[in-house]
């Protein structure tokens, strides 16, 4: 993220030369359903054409927003239009652990190939339009704490749902774990990623409040201090 937010600063081109950008930021865990994310679709209308790339019959779950956590978002605050691919997160994530036997080699053929696709169906347009989306910086919350979880950014369902769980850290020692779906923080519901977001804002670090989740159908509700 530093890389990017510094380069839209200092680029080292034009940034009127650009024409769009393409983000590929953790690919290489294409799961068996080829179930990939595609995160900003809202930047340009161009990006319908992804519509009509069907190569690998990819489960494409796009999001709007040009905003989000990777470096597609700082060229989107320069006015470029600017996509994210992402197979999801998984529980080596930022772990020792993430080792290249665990890679989807095939997968990552596909990824490329899909994109490969896109961007020939783009090669006839110009120059892409740019589109602000709903969400902007200012809707963005801002926190100061943190749960200690992976959010799981491929589950489209109510909720946030974890997808892997930090030793140490608030949501291992209230007990949580992956698959729990937070529905609930304190007195805020809780109905998806940008709501998970805006109850954290609200609370400080040495606070006290209780997480609900849904468990295999049930709720459960346990204390978490930050």
């Amino acid at each position: 993220l530093y890389g990017s937010n510094y380069w839209t600063k200092h680029p080292t081109v034009p940034i009127a030369q650009l024409n769009y950008m393409i983000n590929l930021d953790m690919v290489g865990r294409l799961d068996s359903a080829h179930t990939l994310a595609v995160n900003g679709v809202g930047t340009s209308p161009a990006w319908k054409e992804l519509e009509h790339v069907t190569l690998g019959g990819m489960d494409l779950r796009t999001t709007e927003s040009g905003i989000g956590p990777s470096d597609h978002s700082a060229f989107y605050m320069v006015d470029v239009p600017a996509i994210h691919f992402f197979t999801g997160t998984h529980e080596d994530y930022h772990k020792p652990g993430d080792d290249a036997e665990k890679l989807n080699y095939e997968g990552m053929l596909e990824v490329a190939r899909f994109i490969e696709s896109l961007v020939t169906d783009l090669s006839d347009n110009g120059k892409l339009a740019f589109t602000k989306t709903k969400e902007d910086t200012a809707a963005t919350p801002r926190f100061t704490v943190t749960l200690g979880v992976v959010p799981d950014y491929m589950y489209d369902g109510k909720g946030m749902r974890i997808d892997g769980i930090t030793e140490g850290k608030p949501a291992s020692q209230a007990g949580l774990k992956p698959g729990d779906v937070v529905v609930r923080m304190g007195q805020v519901e809780v109905n998806d990623m940008m709501g998970y977001m805006k109850a954290l804002s609200l609370f400080q670090k040495g606070q006290t409040t209780t997480v609900v989740v849904l468990r295999g159908g049930e709720e459960v509700e346990s204390e978490v201090t930050f």
